[in-house]
């Protein structure tokens, strides 16, 4: 008697339909052509995105006619899966006009109920080829993997190594049970990953998991939290890589080891000097000495600011816990802090009880909502010492750092003056000591300025610089945002935080966006990238005669408009609205797109979009400020991009800067990222 022949594993689908005898009917059909199919049934086109990640079909069937999901969605969603999934459409109108209609769109068919061996032929076709890529892909990845692993092996690495699948650890090297404090493996596999680190890293390690299993993931690091077998917490950086153990696919998480070779432990002697061994920031000789040399620097974009981070009610806190306690007090306080500084930032210990901080960001509100965002963690933690646990408050003074400035005295001095007066209102905020200009001055500033800039623009001395936009979807589109510089009489570049607001003040920036657009135009016809953002000044968006001057500016170039994309602020639209929607109609005849960027900064975000139904939204660069860390900005980012899409606009995210932001985003349905993390501006060459 012959052994019974295995049971053929089912093929995960996916259907969406309102109607659960639509599942019924295509499982019945493939099953009677010899396929062994389970159907998962998705009456809600909102529970897609998890369900593909989740279950990772080898087919999704889409009941076009119903309504659930626009077509032009399809190619969204099956980047989302690597290889893509392939798409059935069943529509009663299998006819050339449709299914070109959904080839466009992305999907691979169009079939009907009505025709049940044509839907089984084109199944079995669809299943065969993803399975010929996906197997294809799978021994390319194992090729590269042994080659990564070979070379590991030969350096002799000892990095801390856990595999992940499903989001179970399936392994751990003996690395990571020590750095986790586990004797024996069996202790650690099978845990969910999530319980190895702290709720603020899940939503990071969510998103780096996701793109990681797509594909979509680089040599980024993931800076998150460990919990320890001890219950302690313990700051990590790590890189995700995909691999396979038994045959199936994992993320592979590193924690690089540090090789104590002679260079590195002179290094590290060195830093041990410098650094105060309570808070692991500098002290404070080390951080002004640097703090120097940073400021002789020029900044690379956007401002400067000093910030000094006080704990309140220190002497209150040291009288419960005692003087001898007082250095873990401010310790744990460091802690918290340094968890949400960005890679660049610069920080040292300043005074028994106060941090400082030189932070760049693209704009002061990005600075401010830094700030915010600091006291809220301070707020939100404790202090334990001993037997005592003890709620904690922050204060954050702000001092401004001008462009000019290389002295580090005045913004030093500003900023412990706003921290020293935040505390003598209450403490648990942030406070920036205002310094307006009188009249006066501010004439003379805008006199000199004006002049400059006049002959800047008759010297033809502006320049543009690009930064690129990078997508989370797939190949990078070659997208850029271009900025403007102006060059003084020696050749040296001027950033536009010096220049510009005297721009506005005295209605030059009409003639700067012009030569900003032209410029913009120049660079479309010679290098012909895929788009190019140009923002927009609001005495531009309300100049009736821009039009013509683009329609003239349009047949000299001979420029395709469709590269171009006029960016307005969501700020400056809330105060013209009119002006705007009349510059979106213009732009739209004439073939331009139109953005708003900052989106989300302001009121009623829905109904701004509702009114102007952009191309394009840049998601508020404010947000991204702790977002990794921070449930309610996610929520809100989330639905920004909702909203968004409801109008079918690109969604971008502004100055993203870091690995584990960028990994939230992908997970937010973000489709393409600009900032430092991505690229610093280049000048835009032609030639």
């Amino acid at each position: 008697m012959k052994p019974a022949a295995p049971e053929a594993v089912p093929v995960p689908m996916l259907v969406l339909t309102r109607l659960q005898d639509h599942v019924e009917a295509i499982n019945q059909t493939l099953r009677r052509a010899g396929h062994a199919v389970h159907c998962t049934w998705l009456p809600d086109a909102r529970d897609l995105v998890d369900a593909l990640i989740q279950i990772n079909p080898e087919l999704l069937v889409v009941f076009a006619d119903e309504g659930l999901l626009p077509l032009e969605a399809l190619g969204e969603l099956r980047a989302r899966t690597q290889p893509p999934v392939p798409v059935l459409v069943v529509s009663q109108d299998v006819s050339e006009a449709s299914m070109t209609t959904a080839l466009r769109a992305g999907a691979q068919e169009v079939v009907s109920l009505a025709n049940p061996e044509r839907l089984q032929l084109v199944c079995a076709r669809e299943l065969r080829a993803f399975r010929l890529e996906r197997a294809l892909n799978s021994t390319l990845s194992s090729a590269r993997e042994y080659q990564r692993e070979l070379a590991a092996f030969m350096q002799g690495s000892a990095d801390a190594i856990a595999q992940v699948a499903d989001g179970i650890v399936v392994d751990a090297n003996p690395a990571w049970l020590e750095l986790y404090g586990y004797s024996e493996a069996d202790a650690i596999r099978g845990q969910p990953l999530m319980d190895l680190f702290d709720a603020e890293s899940h939503a990071a390690l969510k998103g780096g998991l996701a793109a990681c299993l797509t594909g979509k993931w680089s040599d980024h690091r993931l800076r998150v939290t460990a919990q320890l077998a001890d219950g302690t917490h313990l700051p990590l950086e790590m890189t995700l890589s995909q691999g396979e153990f038994d045959g199936e696919p994992v993320v592979r998480f590193v924690v690089p080891s540090r090789r104590h070779d002679e260079d590195e432990i002179q290094r590290r002697l060195a830093d041990a000097v410098r650094t105060d061994p309570a808070t692991g920031l500098l002290h404070r000789r080390y951080f002004v000495e640097q703090l120097r040399a940073r400021l002789a620097e020029p900044v690379k974009g956007g401002v400067r600011y000093l910030a000094s981070i006080r704990l309140d009610r220190l002497d209150q806190l040291v009288g419960q816990v005692g003087p001898l306690n007082a250095e873990e007090l401010v310790a744990q306080f460091a802690t918290v802090v340094r968890a949400e500084s960005a890679p660049g930032d610069l920080a040292g210990r300043f005074t028994s009880g106060s941090l400082m901080f030189l932070i760049e960001r693209g704009t002061q509100r990005d600075v401010e909502a830094w700030a915010e965002h600091i006291v809220r963690k301070v707020h939100g933690s404790t202090l334990k010492v001993e037997s005592r646990t003890l709620p904690a408050t922050a204060t954050v003074g702000l001092g401004v750092v001008p462009a000019s400035v290389q002295d580090p005295a005045g913004p030093v001095a500003d900023a412990v003056e706003a921290a020293r007066k935040g505390t003598e209102k209450g403490g648990n905020q942030v406070y920036t000591v205002g310094r307006a200009d009188s009249d006066t001055r501010v004439q003379a500033y805008d006199k000199i300025w004006v002049r400059h800039i006049k002959a800047a623009l008759m010297e033809n001395r502006f320049r543009l610089v690009q930064q690129p936009i990078a997508s989370l979807l797939g190949e990078d589109k070659g997208m850029f945002d271009v900025l403007v510089r102006m060059l003084d009489e020696q050749g040296k570049e001027v950033l536009p935080s010096e220049f510009i607001p005297a721009a506005e003040r005295n209605d030059l920036m009409k003639n700067i966006d012009r030569w900003v657009i032209g410029a913009s135009m120049s660079f479309c016809a010679a290098r012909k990238p895929a788009g190019i953002f140009v923002r927009l000044s609001k005495d531009t968006v309300n100049d009736k005669s821009l039009p013509i001057w683009l329609s003239n500016q349009l047949k000299a170039s001979r420029v395709d408009p469709s590269r171009l994309c006029f960016q307005v602020g969501q700020d400056v639209i809330e105060q013209h609205l009119d002006g705007a929607r009349e510059l979106r109609d213009h732009c739209k005849r004439q073939g331009f797109r139109f953005a708003i960027e900052h989106f989300g900064g302001g009121a009623d975000p829905q109904q701004l979009v509702g009114h102007l139904k952009p191309d394009v939204v840049k998601i508020d660069g404010t947000l991204m400020q702790g977002l990794a860390s921070n449930n309610v900005l996610q929520q809100k980012v989330k639905g920004l991009v909702q909203v968004a899409k409801g109008v079918g606009a690109q969604t971008i995210a502004e100055r993203v800067e870091d690995a584990n932001t960028m990994a939230v985003l992908w997970q937010l349905g973000i489709e393409f990222i600009q900032g430092y993390f991505v690229h610093k501006p280049e000048e835009v060459v032609l030639g």
